[in-house]
């Protein structure tokens, strides 16, 4: 197997490598967080139903959830930059076409296109942090990376209802392209070159393509049709029998057989479970029991992203002074605390009930996110730092879509109280994984 490990030039500065990895964190976020609140107005501009136009949204989670592994094996084949770019460039592409759709069908295609390019954005800028950067800034990085996140989860209502209401739903796509064009040349000025040619002889074809459909279907199944699950289940026992029998799978499975890596994988996707039913039940519980208006509710849903984006920095730099490992279980434990503290506050405390607990929960998971990316992206060879960023990067979506599914039955069947008491638990066992892993 080729492999392509990347060459830092003295001459790049360290500054540029940040500016072009924080672009293009922003970017996939924003491009999702922007077009929720499009909806609307897709339904009415194209005469179609809520059920139909979700599909705009759908499309590209689909497409980034399914395709990030693949991305990240690609890239380490073939080099880093050299994929990062081309989703970058994919990424922008799409982006016009969007704005240019005339049809719901053309509009939800080229999403797709976006969430490929996407998913090649988001599984290297972990990767290349680690292989740009030294390891004394690896954490003050990764926490720039989970502030740029919450940037575009928190700007995207906002820019988008400003957006369209100035310029029409096509902005909202439209904004991407100027973005996506200084995303491109600081990436291709800033970001150090491959070494070696590498080459995609060794792609698992195959592989990916199983990986590919059954996320997709495990993804369709959390949002859409529970059934579908049978369908993931043989797709993942396809998958598997593929990778055991490939001379160069995408996924070594001794890899997940890492106590390590497998350990901050599930602490991945628990903790982004959590932090979705922040979002998903926040609402119901906001403006259905407290019966708050829609102008108020947004207002305190965005506290926690807010709070999120201005401690990510902070966050990184505590990671570096005080070591990732000790400042994942302390983020853990604080995400724990806030969460408790939803569950137990009686409810005539009103919204301070909620919103309070909520800025602890908000910048511990800032500090989890920067400390458990840096343990693990600090350790993993060259030649794989795509693929692992790759995975970090799925178990967090995959936590996001379960959780986004599953926290909002428990809350219809017990309320907040329910909802948080088992969010509690679930961070629980986070911290029992932390602590064997040390």
């Amino acid at each position: 197997m080729n492999t392509t490990t990347l060459a830092p030039p003295a001459a790049t500065p360290v500054i540029g490598v940040l500016a072009s990895l924080a672009l293009a964190t922003l970017l996939p976020s924003l491009a999702i967080s922007s077009a929720n609140v499009a909806l609307p107005t897709l339904a009415t501009a194209f005469g179609a139903s809520i059920a139909q136009v979700q599909w705009v949204v759908l499309a590209y989670l689909l497409a980034t959830t399914s395709l990030i592994v693949g991305a990240g094996r690609l890239g380490d084949l073939t080099g880093q930059r050299r994929v990062m770019l081309a989703g970058i460039a994919l990424f922008t592409v799409a982006s016009a076409l969007c704005a240019l759709a005339s049809t719901l069908p053309l509009l939800i295609a080229a999403r797709a296109l976006q969430g490929m390019g996407a998913a090649a954005m988001m599984a290297l800028t972990m990767a290349l942090v680690g292989a740009a950067l030294p390891k004394a800034r690896t954490g003050s990085a990764m926490g720039l990376l989970g502030t740029m996140s919450a940037v575009g989860t928190a700007l995207g209502p906002s820019l988008g209802g400003v957006l369209i209401g100035a310029f029409g739903w096509q902005a909202v796509f439209a904004v991407n392209l100027p973005l996506g064009l200084v995303a491109f040349a600081l990436a291709w000025r800033c970001l150090p070159a491959d070494r070696g040619q590498g080459g995609a002889t060794g792609f698992d074809v195959l592989g990916t393509l199983w990986l590919a459909l059954t996320l997709a279907a495990y993804a369709l199944a959390m949002t859409r049709h529970l059934g579908l699950l049978a369908l993931a289940a043989i797709g993942l026992l396809l998958f598997l029998r593929t990778e055991a029998r490939a001379a160069s799978p995408i996924l070594r499975l001794k890899h997940l057989r890492d106590p390590a890596l497998s350990a901050a994988l599930a602490m991945n996707a628990l903790v982004s479970a959590v932090m979705m039913a922040t979002l998903v039940v926040g609402p119901f519980h906001l403006g259905g029991a407290l019966g708050l208006g829609a102008a108020v509710v947004g207002a305190l849903m965005s506290v926690g992203p807010l709070v999120s984006a201005i401690s990510g920095l902070p966050a990184g730099r505590l990671v570096d002074r005080f070591g990732a490992r000790r400042m994942t279980q302390v983020g853990l434990a604080a995400m724990a605390l806030g969460c408790a503290l939803i569950a137990l506050l009686p409810a005539s405390l009103g919204a301070i009930a909620y919103v309070g607990p909520l800025v602890i929960v908000t910048p511990s998971y800032a500090l989890f996110q920067a400390a458990n990316n840096t343990t693990v992206m600090a350790e993993v060879a060259g030649e794989q730092r795509g693929i692992v960023a790759g995975l970090l990067t799925l178990s967090r979506n995959l936590g996001l879509i379960t959780g986004a599914s599953a926290m909002a039955t428990v809350y219809a069947a017990g309320g907040l109280p329910l909802s948080f008491a088992i969010a509690t638990g679930l961070l629980v066992v986070a911290i029992g994984l932390a602590r064997r892993a040390k």
